[in-house]
């Protein structure tokens, strides 16, 4: 890595490839007006590969520096913060540079972001909760998943959600049907496209039957996006059986 590792040359090589146009767009696509659920947020325009390139040019930055974008009020910046993150929890996961008490900090460094309000839209969600708080959570307990689910605040709830994409991916179900439970009445329409989603992928990769299941025990009372998102890969048949039990 020749660039220097820190927060200010993150940003500034996300500034070089900055565009107006795109900020303005992205600012709509996120919702950032006010009233919507990204109210606030702060786009320069860089594109979601874009970012990516730039943070692979960082992927050795410390936590402390991680830090400072996740604490900048540019998405982006806590984007790239995000990817950074990524890596290091998957550097010390590898059997050759294994480190135990580095993946604790990382895993409780994320949620302390988390709590603090830094992962806090969608694609911020999605492109980290697996990765690092998921993963750290395969082999431990997931008292955490629970409480966050029971959070005031959406994107909490959501990491709670997409944290268990990882559990689906390994083979086990059991956490994202108890939290699809406990969150049949949420109010916002991004947890239940989440709820939903994670439902479809627990039917697509883990057990057809456990999705069966939650469908024939819940179908009457989800949500009609959740229930769109869940049934996605089944039949016609069976998609039109599930929204009529609404």
């Amino acid at each position: 890595m020749t660039s220097p590792a820190t927060a200010a040359a993150v940003e500034a090589a996300l500034a070089e490839v900055a565009d107006a146009d795109d900020a303005v767009f992205l600012q709509r696509f996120f919702k950032t007006g006010p009233g919507q659920y990204g109210e606030g947020d702060v786009f320069i325009g860089v594109r979601v590969p874009q970012t990516r390139a730039v943070a692979k040019q960082f992927s050795a930055l410390g936590l402390g520096e991680v830090e400072k974008l996740l604490d900048s009020e540019v998405h982006e910046h806590r984007l790239a913060g995000l990817i950074i993150l990524n890596r290091l929890y998957e550097v010390a996961s590898r059997p050759r540079t294994h480190d135990p008490a580095q993946l604790d900090r990382i895993a409780d460094f994320y949620l302390r972001a988390v709590r603090r309000g830094r992962v806090n839209n969608w694609d911020l969600v999605d492109g980290s909760a697996e990765f690092v708080l998921g993963e750290h959570l395969v082999d431990r307990p997931r008292t955490v998943l629970f409480e966050l689910a029971e959070s005031d605040v959406l994107w909490e709830r959501r990491v709670a959600v997409l944290s268990t994409f990882a559990f689906i991916k390994h083979g086990d179900a059991t956490t994202t049907l108890e939290l699809a439970e406990l969150l049949l009445d949420d109010r916002e329409d991004l947890m239940h496209k989440a709820v939903g989603w994670m439902l479809r992928e627990v039917g697509k990769r883990v057990d057809i039957g456990a999705l069966l299941w939650f469908l024939d025990a819940n179908a009457a009372r989800m949500p009609r996006t959740m229930l769109s998102y869940a049934t996605e890969h089944l039949t016609p048949e069976q998609r039109a059986d599930y929204r009529s039990r609404r």
